[in-house]
Protein backbone atom coordinates (compact mmCIF):
# COMPACT_ATOMS: atom_id res chain seq x y z
CA UNK A 1 0.00 0.00 0.00
CA UNK A 2 1.36 3.37 -0.91
CA UNK A 3 0.94 5.07 2.44
CA UNK A 4 3.09 8.11 3.00
CA UNK A 5 4.51 8.11 6.52
CA UNK A 6 5.58 11.54 7.73
CA UNK A 7 8.29 12.04 10.28
CA UNK A 8 7.49 14.17 13.31
CA UNK A 9 9.74 16.92 11.95
CA UNK A 10 8.04 16.91 8.51
CA UNK A 11 4.71 18.31 9.63
CA UNK A 12 5.22 21.56 7.76
CA UNK A 13 2.60 24.23 8.45
CA UNK A 14 0.69 22.02 10.83
CA UNK A 15 0.66 24.44 13.74
CA UNK A 16 -0.49 28.02 13.17
CA UNK A 17 -0.41 30.47 16.07
CA UNK A 18 0.06 27.58 18.54
CA UNK A 19 -3.10 25.82 17.33
CA UNK A 20 -3.23 22.58 15.36
CA UNK A 21 -4.73 22.69 11.87
CA UNK A 22 -6.31 20.01 9.71
CA UNK A 23 -2.93 19.37 8.08
CA UNK A 24 -1.85 17.80 11.40
CA UNK A 25 -4.23 14.91 10.67
CA UNK A 26 -2.28 13.81 7.59
CA UNK A 27 0.89 12.63 9.34
CA UNK A 28 -1.06 11.30 12.31
CA UNK A 29 -3.31 9.09 10.16
CA UNK A 30 -0.38 8.01 7.99
CA UNK A 31 1.60 6.98 11.06
CA UNK A 32 -1.39 5.14 12.53
CA UNK A 33 -1.95 3.19 9.31
CA UNK A 34 1.75 2.35 9.09
CA UNK A 35 1.75 1.16 12.69
CA UNK A 36 -1.37 -0.97 12.18
CA UNK A 37 0.10 -2.61 9.09
CA UNK A 38 3.37 -3.28 10.89
CA UNK A 39 1.63 -4.73 13.94
CA UNK A 40 -0.56 -6.94 11.77
CA UNK A 41 2.55 -8.31 10.08
CA UNK A 42 4.16 -9.05 13.44
CA UNK A 43 0.95 -10.69 14.73
CA UNK A 44 0.77 -12.81 11.57
CA UNK A 45 4.37 -13.95 12.02
CA UNK A 46 3.75 -14.84 15.67
CA UNK A 47 0.61 -16.80 14.77
CA UNK A 48 2.58 -18.80 12.19
CA UNK A 49 5.25 -19.53 14.79
CA UNK A 50 2.72 -20.61 17.43
CA UNK A 51 0.87 -22.81 14.96
CA UNK A 52 4.10 -24.37 13.70
CA UNK A 53 5.35 -25.11 17.19
CA UNK A 54 1.90 -26.49 18.03
CA UNK A 55 2.31 -29.00 15.22
CA UNK A 56 5.84 -29.86 16.28
CA UNK A 57 5.01 -30.42 19.93
CA UNK A 58 1.57 -32.01 19.53
CA UNK A 59 3.06 -35.53 19.79
CA UNK A 60 0.13 -36.97 17.84
CA UNK A 61 -2.59 -35.69 20.18
CA UNK A 62 -5.66 -34.99 17.99
CA UNK A 63 -6.80 -32.05 20.17
CA UNK A 64 -3.44 -30.32 19.97
CA UNK A 65 -3.21 -30.98 16.22
CA UNK A 66 -6.66 -29.47 15.68
CA UNK A 67 -5.73 -26.43 17.77
CA UNK A 68 -2.50 -25.91 15.79
CA UNK A 69 -4.40 -26.34 12.53
CA UNK A 70 -6.93 -23.73 13.67
CA UNK A 71 -4.15 -21.28 14.56
CA UNK A 72 -2.54 -21.70 11.15
CA UNK A 73 -5.90 -21.41 9.40
CA UNK A 74 -6.64 -18.15 11.21
CA UNK A 75 -3.19 -16.82 10.30
CA UNK A 76 -3.72 -17.66 6.62
CA UNK A 77 -7.18 -16.06 6.68
CA UNK A 78 -5.68 -12.91 8.20
CA UNK A 79 -3.03 -12.81 5.49
CA UNK A 80 -5.67 -13.26 2.80
CA UNK A 81 -7.79 -10.45 4.28
CA UNK A 82 -4.83 -8.05 4.43
CA UNK A 83 -3.75 -8.83 0.86
CA UNK A 84 -7.34 -8.72 -0.44
CA UNK A 85 -7.93 -5.30 1.13
CA UNK A 86 -4.76 -3.98 -0.49
CA UNK A 87 -5.65 -5.48 -3.88
CA UNK A 88 -9.21 -4.14 -3.75
CA UNK A 89 -7.90 -0.63 -3.12
CA UNK A 90 -5.36 -0.97 -5.93
CA UNK A 91 -7.99 -2.31 -8.38
CA UNK A 92 -10.37 0.53 -7.56
CA UNK A 93 -7.48 2.98 -7.97
CA UNK A 94 -6.55 1.57 -11.38
CA UNK A 95 -10.11 1.42 -12.74
CA UNK A 96 -11.19 4.84 -11.51
CA UNK A 97 -7.88 6.60 -12.08
CA UNK A 98 -7.86 8.03 -8.56
CA UNK A 99 -4.21 7.97 -7.54
CA UNK A 100 -4.78 9.34 -4.05
CA UNK A 101 -7.00 6.47 -2.94
CA UNK A 102 -4.26 4.84 -0.86
CA UNK A 103 -2.90 8.06 0.59
CA UNK A 104 -4.42 10.43 3.10
CA UNK A 105 -4.11 14.04 2.07
CA UNK A 106 -6.18 17.05 3.00
CA UNK A 107 -6.26 19.52 0.10
CA UNK A 108 -5.43 23.12 0.99
CA UNK A 109 -8.12 25.44 -0.29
Amino acid sequence: MSVIVHAATDWGNCVVEEAATFQCLEPIFANIIGAILSLSGVALFIMFLVGGFGFLFSSGDPKKLEQARGTLSNAVMGLVIIVAAFLILRIISVFTGIDTLTTFEIPIQ
